[in-house]
């Protein structure tokens, strides 16, 4: 039983590697924004729209602030152990090695099932950009079998999908649905990651220069056509104008979409040796990042939600070209330009993740938990060649029959657990001496500040929504109450937490990380943790029958 909680240490100035580090802090920066300013801002920020309307500009300020804590915590510990292996790693020094399986089982769901979503979302660009170019493919071609057919069941207004279960060919008795762009831009990625970082890199660079370049033309060209009407809907409950017309819990609805958005700056610490002077680099790359890419989405929710009526969001896989369509702005060399630049930025996406995902494999394998092979460098391109290519199959085989929806939900749990692992295990490190030049997170004493600052935000959340407390135990609501059944947990948690700080004097910084991100878990529905369940289950099945054999740390 010691064994499954054994703590592996990891030496701060042991920054030996079989990578190459040619990273500064820039190339952090900007492989963060192409991590968090693609799939979030040009794909599943349409849907959160619809969910939450204009009021969704507060998930996404939540959600900043969630990640803003969670990524000091990050980054002290990127200063302490400078390994690749992000949050699997950092388990494994303050959890224990069966911790540490449960994260890296987390990430592989992650950054594999993210970068499966982020290629659907790719595809859809690409076809609606090829179309606006006067050439169409065959929409059996461009979409999943399982949305196909769901559309079809549940007569779905989509005219492509329910076209593409009515023109399918048929191979015996099953119709062929494939993605196929899904698939190729799947296969080029892997091949680019395979070739090795720096050339990864380069590409990222250019292709973020000219993302960022056109996000600002969006911003600027949408607000000559803002109807600040539009921010203030009729809401469905009480028929009065609403920021919120769907109601808080139609806010956090959209947790999913919102919280999808922000999942890749993790990835960069990943990236540890790969990085120069990680201890200094990484932590400050990864605070920039993040920092601009919450502004930017800020100013596009204001923009979306104040061009168009929230309700016409419902489907639309491609929001920021969407406003600029005949029925809404009517700006044809915008909606062409979007098109073709979220193409590029949803790119720069696949590529972080499909970076991300072989170096936590090569991290756990180095650790005995997966197979040796895993470990594999490439002698010319200093990449873990292996674990790419096996990154390219895990990711391309479920393209072929899962589906949009599915992926994002299953995605973004699993990170936000991850997250909250993260800013907990700050909280077991010890103290450590200041080196000048290295990241120090700061200690502000949450014995007394956190109880305030919890319990004084209950009391603020009261008076904004009575209505809400009043019903909290109403579980049986068929709209809220799974949510205020989430709510109360969190508040039974946050207590206890409230609690144990004042008895141990804990750092504020990682305690309102760790709160943060447990209040983004409340948004999560019952099908959610169901499958979050069903994939630890199968993790730790995995673990026992391989990983505790033939653990390192256990054999050493």
């Amino acid at each position: 039983m010691n064994q499954l909680f054994r703590r592996k240490h990891y030496s701060e100035t042991d920054t030996s590697t079989s990578l190459a580090r040619v990273l500064g802090v820039w190339d952090i920066v900007f492989f963060g924004i192409a991590a968090i300013i693609g799939a979030g801002s040009f794909s599943s920020l349409g849907e959160a729209v619809f969910r939450g309307g204009p009021g969704v500009i507060l998930l996404y300020l939540i959600c900043g602030f969630a990640c803003g804590f969670t990524a000091l915590c990050y980054a002290e510990f990127a200063s302490r152990i400078p390994k690749a292996g992000s949050a699997y790693t950092y388990a494994y020094a303050s959890f224990g090695e069966l911790m540490a399986w449960v994260i890296g089982w987390a990430l592989i769901m992650e950054y594999s099932f993210g970068n499966i979503y982020v290629a659907f979302s790719w595809s859809d660009y690409f076809t609606s950009f090829l179309e606006r170019l006067g050439m169409h493919i065959p929409d059996y071609l461009t979409c999943s079998y399982s949305e196909a057919k769901k559309a079809f069941l549940n007569g779905s207004e989509n005219k492509e999908l329910i076209n593409a279960w009515k023109t399918a060919p048929l191979l015996g008795s099953l119709k062929f649905i494939v993605d196929i762009p899904a698939l190729v831009i799947n296969g080029l990625i892997t091949w680019l990651c395979y070739r090795g970082v720096k050339e990864s890199k380069n590409f990222n660079n250019s292709l973020v220069i000219l993302k960022l370049a056109v996000i600002v033309l969006v911003v600027l060209v949408g607000a000559a056509y803002l109807n600040t009407e539009n921010w203030t809907p009729i809401s469905i409950e009480t028929g009065k104008p609403s920021f919120m017309p769907n109601g808080f819990a139609g806010v956090m609805s959209a947790v999913s979409g919102v919280f999808f958005a922000y999942i890749g700056f993790d990835a960069l610490s990943v990236l540890s040796e790969e990085t120069k002077n990680p201890q200094k680099t990484l932590p400050k790359g990864m605070i920039i990042s993040l920092v601009l890419c919450t502004v930017i989405y800020i100013c596009l929710t204001l923009v979306l939600t104040g061009m168009v009526d929230y309700r016409k969001f419902d489907g639309v896989g491609d929001p920021l070209s969407f406003i600029f369509e005949k029925s809404n702005a009517n700006v044809a060399w915008m909606e062409l330009t979007v098109s073709f630049v979220a193409i590029v930025a949803i790119t720069t996406v696949l590529l972080v993740f499909q970076m991300g995902q072989p170096r936590i494999w090569y991290a756990m394998s180095r650790d005995g938990l997966m197979p040796e092979k895993f470990q594999n460098v490439h002698p010319k391109y200093k990449t873990p060649a292996f674990a790419t290519v096996v990154t390219g199959i895990v990711v391309g085989i479920p393209i072929i029959f899962t589906d949009k929806s599915f992926i994002l939900d299953f995605t973004s749990i699993g990170t936000i657990f991850a997250f909250v692992l993260v800013c907990a295990g700050v909280l077991l490190l010890p103290p450590k001496e200041k080196i000048k030049g290295r990241f120090h997170l700061p200690y502000i004493n949450g014995k007394i500040l956190f109880p305030i600052i919890f319990i004084g935000g209950l009391i603020g959340f009261y008076i904004f929504q009575p209505e809400f407390f009043e019903n909290l135990m109403n579980w049986g609501d068929s709209k809220e109450g799974e949510f205020r059944a989430s709510i109360f947990f969190f508040i039974l948690i946050n207590l206890g937490l409230c609690i144990i700080a004042f008895l141990n004097n804990l750092s504020l910084i990682p305690l309102i990380g760790l709160s943060s991100c447990l209040y983004l878990l409340t948004g999560m529905s019952h099908d959610n943790w169901f499958y979050f369940g069903i994939w630890f289950a199968v993790g730790l099945v995995i673990y026992f029958c391989y990983g505790y054999r033939n653990s390192k740390l256990k054999n050493r």
